[in-house]
């Protein structure tokens, strides 16, 4: 598809300062681990119930050896209030037994094989490395709804919307899209008051 790419800069800008500088689930972390399993636990579940939860989880197991010795039942309690934290634990628990079998217990900064550890999908990937400093894109819920109600893309799949944000934006700004878009999403949380805004923004 074809996207007025002026255009679309001076909205991107727009959302950077309708934002409020909020701490994303990515963010401030010591440790690539805790950077990955932050973004794991934030699915369906806002940050700002994920990064307390994903606190007290790290202080507790302050590695990830430690976090690979705990029950697939303690890391279910100590993550209770995230959203289907019961799949996510198992997640977890797998999650870092593989890095430790198979990378030292270190993370990948790799897509494809990032993709292949326990609960880690495109989306978690993609923030994972923009996190990192590698000019990826992850589309999340924020990321899909603004693109689409700005005309950005039409795309259904991740893989979709992903290519089309990367064939309006330089690739200089492709880390910068889901944080600019999360934090704009995480402000204006009624969905009329967005979507005022958004049509405002859709007219610069």
């Amino acid at each position: 598809m074809t996207f007025d790419k002026e255009k679309a800069l001076k909205q991107l800008e727009e959302l950077e300062k309708l934002g409020k500088d909020k701490r994303l689930a990515a963010d401030e972390w010591d440790e690539d681990w805790k950077i990955l399993i932050a973004v794991l636990l934030s699915a369906r579940t806002m940050d700002k119930t994920t990064i307390p939860i994903a606190e007290k989880l790290f202080e507790k197991y302050d590695s990830v050896e430690k976090l690979a010795k705990a029950s697939e039942k303690e890391v279910a309690e100590g993550i209770s209030g995230v959203n289907f934290y019961l799949n996510k634990a198992r997640y977890v628990k797998a999650l870092v037994e593989k890095l430790l079998k198979d990378y030292d217990g270190k993370v990948p900064h790799d897509f494809d094989k990032l993709v292949e550890l326990p609960g880690v999908g495109r989306k978690t990937a993609n923030v994972f490395l923009a996190a990192k400093g590698e000019m990826t894109i992850g589309i999340d819920t924020h990321v899909d709804y603004i693109s689409h109600y700005l005309g950005w893309t039409k795309g259904k799949k991740q893989e979709e919307v992903e290519k089309d944000l990367k064939g309006i934006f330089p690739e200089r700004l492709w880390g910068k899209l889901n944080w600019t878009l999360v934090r704009f999403g995480q402000t204006y949380t009624n969905r009329t008051e967005k979507n005022k805004i958004l049509d405002r923004i859709k007219e610069l």
